[in-house]
């Protein structure tokens, strides 16, 4: 059986109270709200490590996003679940720290609604991202600056939970790096 189908969502409402689980599909048919987490690594750089998801995904395929992102399961915090993601998806480890979250809706390809209560996560590591095939096509450090005029250019290159969130990720990395 495919994985997806096995996989559940956590229903929450817009206070990220848990409402119940739903099969993961199923939720992105329906756009029902769920918990979600989007996963930004930074190098000692201060660059981002982005990644051009594979194509065959179920949504989004080939576009260029955040280093990781999913879904928490059940009685999974979304810092673990970003870190078990990580592994997965990119075949490295760190530690994140949540530092805000929004809730979205977007309309997507495959007939597919993303609407989810979105919690961001940093984390800091220069280990050399050795990533999954099925997951990820390419991946790339880049600056804040660089990604912004890339977005600027072409923003239909970008997953839409990234270029939803990216001005605030961009604010509050500028202000750890001026301090």
């Amino acid at each position: 059986m495919d994985i997806m189908t096995e996989e559940h969502v956590i229903l929450v409402d817009e206070t990220d109270s848990e409402l119940g689980t739903m099969e993961k599909m199923k939720a992105h048919r329906k756009g029902v709200l769920h918990r979600a987490f989007s996963a930004f690594v930074f190098n000692s750089k201060g660059e981002l490590l982005l990644q051009q998801r594979a194509h065959s995904k179920y949504h989004s395929g080939g576009l260029w996003t955040n280093t990781c992102c999913s879904h928490p399961r059940l009685g999974e915090t979304v810092e673990t679940a970003a870190e078990r993601r990580l592994v997965e998806e990119m075949g490295m480890t760190c530690t994140f720290s949540t530092h805000f979250s929004f809730v979205y809706r977007a309309t997507l390809d495959s007939d597919l609604v993303e609407h989810e209560l979105d919690h961001v996560l940093f984390g800091y590591t220069d280990q050399i991202p050795r990533p999954n095939p099925l997951e990820v096509v390419s991946w790339r450090y880049q600056t804040l600056d660089s990604i912004q005029e890339d977005i600027d250019s072409d923003e239909s290159q970008f997953t839409e939970w990234f270029k939803i969130c990216f001005d605030r990720v961009n604010s509050l990395q500028s202000l750890k790096t001026e301090s």
